[in-house]
């Protein structure tokens, strides 16, 4: 009994009392951040001498200021300037103040009456110019401030007269990009102890400087008036004849800006006319910069060469005879002043005798002319394309071409003439000047026409071993007329040379013989029975159809037949036969013909011609319609809708098949739909009104849904350019969907209490970053999955992982499917694997552990960035892969949105006992950091204040396949022992 007491007592004073009490609000950190001006100040304050404070402010200048106190910084600067007295450690709190102006949010207007008035005691011309080097910051960054900009371009006339260089550059600087347009300025000169204010424009005073003794004050008042002219003011006329004088300049930065400068003269006033020095004739401002100009070409700067060359490629407005001159070194008759017959004997009359014979040919004519007088052209400017194209440094025989380029294209007689100029460069030593030319030609190839001997000198660059120089003239030649049959069969002998010595060639041969086919059809006809080996009474052999060479001649006679009908009777049987086995094969290279009285037979009668003018504008009004119909499929029940789904998709890839224009808007549609479609299977009613345990397959089919959702929404995002931001947005749309479906399914396997707190997290800052990147596209997005879950935010952020899985599910299952509006135009990225072309059987060998070489070569079409985005990846039949990045230089740009990519990958592999395929294929990297704009907030803040700031989602990497793979044979042999 006395146990059974003892045992209630301590019962009941074991008894545990819960008293419920309010739960404390949380207590919310603010983090602050350290003064960063009282941190200088207080730095500054121990630095004992000016290498200390040199030292503190260096340390300064590496760390960020927030823009709330950059102003106390300033004061703080400011402040030590005036008591410092090293001026080394002025220069860099001068540097430090132009650095702190530019802070994004800061206006610096309330440091320019501190920055103006440590300016009148200065004594340091270094920190004078460093100085106004600040004030030139703080005036571009307050281009609105009328009353700034003044008081800015009075402090720099009143320092143009300092003695130092330095000084000088930076107020002639202030004035060019500070001047005011149309307008006067005040500049203060002391003339016998008196001041005078004298009113003058800006051109005018900066003009002042054209004469300094200083080569560098010269050079920055040319760049000054530049400068007034790139932001909109025009430049007085009167500038002409001094920047024309700067030509000849001693020094060579001098001349170069004096180039530009008569060249924007020369722009300006084109028709005005100008007086030839020493004489009484006119002639056109154009002109006469031209001339000028042109005799800068024999400069002795290469880089004032160079510049005076790009420079007269521009100029389009020029005579026609000052332009030919150009090309003759010797003075042409046309820009020679000739005296008239009245003058003449006007000077015989004033001589008072006439010719006695005692002095041999003292009556003969006098040709010889003082040429500084009567020419129009300066004597130094004749052929001055020819002195740049046959100059010492290559560069200015690539600027030289480009200028011819430019030029010849305007002007179809300018040319002719210079035709043979340009064909001359194909032999030049160095590959860049030849590949320019080579462009340059192709460039003006629709004014000229070849003559056999001209022909002759750009076909024997096809031996070069360069393949770029290759394919630039086997493109050069598609576009090029040539004169007679001769330069066609010598075109293909030279061709087909070629193709037997470079077999890579192939392709670009093929092309190249295309072209010259179909632009020459009437030289071809004659010259068909001896290319095809035909005879009228005899029967020929028949030639082998895998010889690239019989193939390149087919490929010739074929196009040419498209605009001679008559040509197709002087085909042989098997001729025809060959014709429908190429244009199964390469109907790329061979055009449909009619071919009178074989439609029956061989079906070659042309169906290519149906596509009228109309038919991309009705395939685009189909895909709209498209579009259009599967939006109401919110009224159907789910297998009418997946049906309709089924089916656009469907007519979408046949679509993309049959309009090439349309293909990328096409496939991305029925990409979309796809995804669309596979959502709709996965939130299927079957699937969630049933346990878990009794539909664990469908389970299965929903997460492999969702997975490929989640791949296809990155190919739709990376894979086409063109995208405007409201397709990015609708893409990252459904790729929040197939993130909600994961969540949803991985709350359905029961796993770990904390993975679904973590999923969950994860999804809330997937939701932030939504709404963070995509804010203006908000409004397009109503009623749809996204904007609910905006909606219940606040609950989403404060409730559970269980409830929050099963807002998630009702919110799935009740959201429908986002409109898709298309932009203008859509493009995906593609590659074509040319070489290998998997079509050999000899498989190729090699010793195992060594490496062999195998040759890629590859166009690619639409790919974006493709230096950094495309991988070459091979696989090896035992499954292991190998991911190779190709240097930058293996990437070519032959046309817009266009590249090739011609590199080597090494492969190697350990003994096999029989020789096996590998797949060969393209790839495109994508990283979700390049298009996510939640990284870049981060950089805003300090690193001593990030702990308590989310980190941004990690980023999400892959790669998509861009080609079809190519398969080809290797061997890798035992070492011999």
């Amino acid at each position: 009994m006395a146990a059974h007491l003892k045992k209630r007592v301590y019962e009941e004073f074991s008894k545990v009392v819960q008293i419920h009490q309010e739960e404390a609000p949380a207590k919310k950190l603010r983090l602050s951040k350290p003064s960063k001006s009282a941190a200088l100040h207080i730095d500054l304050c121990k630095a004992t001498n000016s290498t200390d404070a040199l030292q503190y402010l260096l340390q300064f200048a590496r760390k960020p200021v927030e823009v709330e106190s950059v102003e106390g910084v300033v004061r703080i600067l400011l402040e030590h300037y005036y008591k410092e007295t090293d001026n080394s450690v002025r220069l860099k709190i001068a540097s430090l103040l132009g650095l702190l102006s530019k802070t994004q949010g800061f206006s610096p207007d309330c440091i320019v009456d501190d920055a103006i008035n440590t300016l009148c005691n200065e004594k340091s011309h270094q920190v004078l110019a460093q100085l106004l080097d600040t004030l030139l910051v703080i005036g571009a960054q307050l281009p609105d401030s009328a009353t700034v900009r003044q008081r800015l371009i009075d402090v720099a006339c009143k320092h143009l007269s300092d003695t130092y260089f330095g000084v000088r550059n930076k107020c002639l600087q202030l004035l060019g990009c500070l001047g005011l347009v149309d307008s006067t300025l005040n500049k203060e000169s002391d003339g016998a102890g008196a001041s005078i204010v004298m009113v003058r424009d800006v051109q005018s005073i900066i003009s002042d400087y054209f004469g300094d003794q200083d080569p560098r004050v010269r050079t920055a008042a040319l760049k000054a008036m530049l400068q007034l002219h790139e932001r909109g003011m025009k430049i007085h006329q009167i500038i002409y004849e001094q920047a024309c004088r700067l030509l000849s300049d001693d020094y060579e930065q001098v001349r170069s800006a004096a180039v530009q400068m008569v060249w924007v003269l020369s722009q300006l006033y084109p028709e005005s006319i100008v007086p030839i020095p020493s004489s009484n004739e006119e002639i056109r401002l154009v002109d006469d910069a031209f001339g000028k100009i042109s005799h800068m070409v024999s400069d002795g700067s290469w880089m004032v060469r160079v510049q005076a060359a790009k420079t007269l490629g521009s100029m389009l407005q020029v005579s026609p005879h000052f332009l030919e001159q150009t090309l003759d070194k010797k003075l042409m008759s046309d820009l020679r002043r000739k005296r008239t017959a009245h003058e003449r004997a006007k000077e015989l009359f004033a001589s008072g005798e006439f010719s006695s014979g005692r002095k041999w040919a003292d009556d003969a004519p006098k040709e010889k002319l003082d040429t500084n007088t009567v020419n129009l052209i300066a004597s130094g400017a004749c052929g001055a394309f020819v002195h740049g194209l046959e100059d010492e440094m290559f560069e200015v025989r690539i600027a030289a071409v480009e200028a011819l380029c430019q030029l010849a294209r305007s002007s179809p007689s300018f040319a002719e003439k210079c035709l043979d100029f340009l064909v001359d460069m194909f032999n030049d030593e160095i590959e860049e000047v030849r590949l320019q030319s080579i462009h340059a030609l192709r460039e003006i190839s629709k004014h000229i026409t070849l003559r056999e001997d001209q022909l002759d000198t750009v076909l024997a660059v096809l031996e070069d071993s360069s393949r770029d120089i290759r394919e630039a003239l086997h493109e050069l030649l598609c576009f090029t007329n040539v004169s007679t049959k001769e330069c066609i069969q010598l075109a293909l002998l030279e061709l087909l040379k070629n193709l037997n010595k470079y077999p890579t060639d192939r392709n670009s041969v093929w092309k190249c013989l295309k072209f010259l086919g179909s632009r020459h059809p009437t030289l071809v006809l004659p010259l068909v029975s001896e290319l095809l080996s035909t005879h009228p009474y005899f029967d020929t052999p028949e030639h082998d159809m895998d010889d690239p060479a019989y193939i390149a001649v087919l490929v010739l006679v074929f196009n040419a037949a498209t605009s001679c009908p008559t040509m197709s009777a002087l085909f042989s049987d098997h001729t025809f036969r060959h014709y429908v086995y190429l244009r199964d094969s390469l109907s790329h290279l061979v055009p449909p013909l009619r071919l009178p009285g074989r439609k029956q037979v061989y079906g070659l009668d042309s169906v290519d011609s149906g596509c009228g003018s109309g038919s991309v504008e009705s395939a685009q009004l189909f895909l709209q319609q498209s579009l259009n119909r599967v939006s109401t499929i919110q009224n159907l029940e789910a297998p009418g809708a997946q049906e309709l789904l089924n089916f656009t998709i469907r007519d979408l890839q046949r679509l993309g098949e049959l309009q090439t224009e349309l293909a990328g808007a096409a496939d991305f549609c029925a990409t979309y739909l796809r995804c669309q479609l596979l959502l709709m299977k996965a939130l299927q009613e079957k699937l969630w009104n049933m346990a878990v345990p009794l539909c664990l397959k469908q389970n299965v089919t929903a997460a492999a849904a969702a997975q490929e959702i989640l791949q296809e929404t990155y190919k739709l995002e990376f894979l086409y350019s063109g995208l405007e931001n409201r397709q990015v947005a609708t893409i990252h749309h459904v790729r929040l969907q197939a993130k909600a479906l994961q969540l949803v399914l991985t709350a359905r396997t029961r796993q770990g209490l904390d993975s679904l707190i973590n999923s969950c997290d994860k999804f809330l800052q997937d939701i932030e970053s939504f709404q963070r990147l995509f804010l203006t596209e908000l409004p397009h997005l109503q009623d749809s999955f996204v904007d609910k879950l905006l909606e219940l935010m606040p609950r989403l952020s404060s409730c559970k992982p269980a409830e929050l899985v099963k807002i998630l599910q009702t919110t799935l299952r009740q959201s429908g499917l986002l409109q898709l509006r298309l932009p203008e135009q859509i493009h995906r990225a593609t590659a074509t694997i040319i070489e290998p072309t998997g079509e050999s059987d000899n498989p190729l060998r090699f010793t195992s552990g060594l490496v062999v070489a195998l040759d890629i070569d590859a166009t690619l079409e639409h790919v974006q960035d493709p230096q950094n985005s495309v991988k070459v990846q091979v696989l090896y039949p035992d499954g292991q892969s190998h991911v190779i990045h190709p240097k930058p230089g293996d990437f070519r740009k032959p046309g817009p949105h266009r590249h090739r990519l011609i590199t080597q990958v090494y492969l190697s592999h350990v003994a096999w006992t029989e020789p096996s395929q590998i797949e060969v294929r393209l790839l495109l990297a994508y990283s979700s950091s390049s298009t996510s704009l939640s990284s870049t907030a981060s950089h805003q803040w300090w690193s001593d204040s990030m702990d308590g700031v989310p980190q941004p989602e990690a980023a999400v990497e892959g790669t998509i396949e861009l080609s079809k793979p190519v398969k080809v044979y290797i061997m890798p042999k035992p070492a011999r022992r």
